[in-house]
């Protein structure tokens, strides 16, 4: 491997963000803003390099935006993810996520969720997955600098397989517990998720996602943030179970 592919190697590495997995965590993606309608969060790398022939194209982009009704009882929140970094001789990454949610505040601790999804990864055993979803947000602490949810929502999903031409239809169950701390003296936000994702049929093919993400804002407009990922992937049948653990730092544009 010349110095090129090593290069890929670590941009591969760089962008290994919650796009590798079949589960991403919305939660992390959320926007607290209390009365404020309009959101919007954005990043963007892009890199070219070519030395006698061989060269490495990575791309990495990230869009979230939220908006919410007159009344702040109705949000509105997209997420758009892409990465690429391609050599001469392959791919490397090449993966895009898209999650469109609708919430509507039902009380004061009570929320009901809607939810469409599609997401493509071309170097997992899961390439192509497609879901739609409804459940129940439960606010279980709501302090100045400490808030707690319990998620819980119906899932029926289309996933494909690599290396066969065959689609799996499963009714899943989402469960999720979340925390997020503020400490307003060191400017540091902290967001931590547990996720569990079993199919109703089968609880032994499971889904898990623990993952803590730290924000500390620099201006205004840009903060630095770190984030860290465990996920594991049970399918109890003879295909090998997937898990990963990633570090991940990075700059955040914010308006």
């Amino acid at each position: 491997m010349n110095y090129l592919r090593i290069a890929a190697f670590l941009i591969y590495l760089f962008l290994g963000i919650t796009s590798q997995a079949q589960l991403v965590n919305i939660e992390a993606k959320r926007m607290h803003t209390d009365s404020t309608r309009f959101v919007l969060k954005s990043d963007l790398l892009f890199n070219y390099t070519d030395n006698n022939g061989e060269y490495v194209l990575a791309m990495n982009t990230n869009i979230s935006t939220q908006f919410k009704s007159k009344d702040l009882n109705k949000i509105y929140f997209l997420v758009l993810n892409y990465n690429l970094v391609r050599t001469d001789e392959k791919d490397f990454q090449n993966s895009w996520f898209f999650h469109a949610r609708y919430n509507r505040k039902l009380s004061q601790f009570f929320r009901l969720e809607t939810f469409v999804q599609n997401q493509n990864n071309t170097q997992l055993t899961i390439i192509r997955r497609n879901l739609v979803g409804v459940g129940l947000r439960f606010k279980m602490i709501d302090k100045k600098n400490t808030q707690a949810y319990f998620g819980n929502s119906y899932m029926y999903e289309i996933e494909k397989q690599n290396g066969i031409d065959q689609r799996f239809y499963n009714h899943r169950n989402s469960s999720y517990l979340s925390l997020n701390q503020s400490f307003e003296k060191i400017h540091l936000d902290l967001i931590a998720t547990l996720y569990f994702q079993p199919l109703y049929r089968d609880i032994q093919n499971h889904r898990i996602l623990c993952q803590v993400k730290a924000e500390i804002p620099l201006t205004d407009h840009i903060g630095l943030s770190a984030l860290y990922n465990y996920f594991y992937t049970s399918f109890s049948s003879e295909l090998e179970n997937d898990r990963s653990s990633t570090i991940n730092v990075g700059i955040t544009f914010s308006i």
